[in-house]
């Protein structure tokens, strides 16, 4: 799965340590969605589309 979340996170200048604190999340799991290592769950889908202020399908696009 794609995502825009180095992109969105750049745009508001947060570190992957910032925004892992405000998702409650490690900085790990952070660099492992950004990279598409890891594909986030549900909830932690809908935290991010909260925070970014956009749909969940704007922040992941499915690769098929």
């Amino acid at each position: 799965m794609k995502n825009r979340l180095k992109v969105l996170r750049a745009e508001r200048d947060w570190s992957q340590a910032e925004l892992a604190q405000r998702l409650e999340v490690s900085r790990q799991s952070v660099n492992a969605i950004e990279t598409g290592k890891f594909d986030p769950s549900l909830p932690l889908a809908f935290r991010l589309a909260r925070l970014f202020g956009l749909p969940i399908e704007v922040i992941f696009q499915d690769e098929g």
